[in-house]
């Protein structure tokens, strides 16, 4: 199959945004950042069994970065990305530089308030959402997409970017989708690159001890002694500083002690330099 064509410039994608409405022709997008894995290539999936047409992006966005060595160590892989979006014959990628995204003298900044922001990543990257949010908006409103597609691993941004297309009438669904993980467990992340063979491995358990703490949450257990339980446990396994480990309704990211109502579980947590981030339902 033939590889999508590669726009950078908003013209060529406002151009394709037409020609699928004169065709009366549903558009989905899926967001990406590049060094795409099996997880991405799941939302490109879902958004072919549901649209007409499919636009992958691929920026990475400098705005939701707390750090510049992380911004600067981001892997960019555009044409291996290329490659494993030709079998799925997505309709093109759409790879603007910073320019184009933040011309100069750009000053529009989109925050999203309230308790989906100010728990769990909104504290220890500050500053991140608002990136988020942002770089979102411009891509919902550049596409001009019927809906978007993003992965449940990042469950918060889900809920961040799917309040802030409701707040500001932006017709367009967001759709979420399951977290895709290695057989270990592990969810699939483009940060999995920078973890050693042996923090691989060790990498692997975290799923299995979270997943081991929701089904005694599931039968009724409390949470604060399930919660240091497991935070004992990766201590021992090797694992550093853990930001968060939290139990949260599903639905308005409240902390709950007791899984009596839909909620998730979440966890950050550093490994090999490398900052870990995943959650479950429970």
């Amino acid at each position: 199959m033939t590889a999508a064509p590669i726009l950078r410039s908003l013209a060529d994608l406002r151009a394709l945004r037409r020609e699928s409405m004169m065709k009366g022709e549903t558009l989905a997008v899926v967001p990406t950042m590049g060094a795409l894995h099996q997880g991405h290539l799941s939302l490109v999936e879902a958004a072919k069994a549901a649209c007409d047409r499919v636009v992958v992006t691929i920026f990475v966005n400098p705005k939701q970065f707390n750090s510049p060595e992380d911004l600067a160590n981001y892997p960019r892989t555009e044409v291996e990305d290329a490659e494993k979006l030709a079998p799925f014959g997505v309709d093109a990628i759409f790879v603007p530089d910073p320019n184009e995204m933040y011309p100069q003298g750009y000053a529009t900044e989109v925050a999203v308030g309230g308790s989906i922001t100010s728990v769990m990543e909104g504290p220890f990257r500050p500053g991140h959402f608002e990136g988020v949010a942002t770089v979102v908006a411009k891509l919902f409103l550049q596409t001009g997409a019927d809906k978007a597609f993003f992965g449940q691993k990042d469950y918060q941004q889900l809920m961040v970017v799917t309040r802030m297309a409701r707040d500001l009438d932006i017709p367009i669904e967001v759709v979420g989708c399951p977290t895709v993980r290695e057989p270990s467990g592990l969810a699939m992340s483009s940060r999995n690159t920078r973890l050693s063979e042996a923090g691989l491995v060790t990498a692997g358990k975290l799923n299995p001890l979270m997943e081991a703490a929701a089904e005694r949450l599931r039968s009724g257990a409390p949470y604060a002694p399930i919660e240091t339980g497991l935070r004992a446990d990766l201590a021992t396994l090797g694992f550093g500083e853990v930001e968060y480990i939290d139990l949260r309704c599903a639905e308005t990211l409240v902390a709950l002690e007791q899984a009596d109502k839909p909620a998730r579980m979440f966890v950050a947590a550093w490994l090999d330099g490398v900052r870990l981030i995943d959650n479950i339902a429970v």
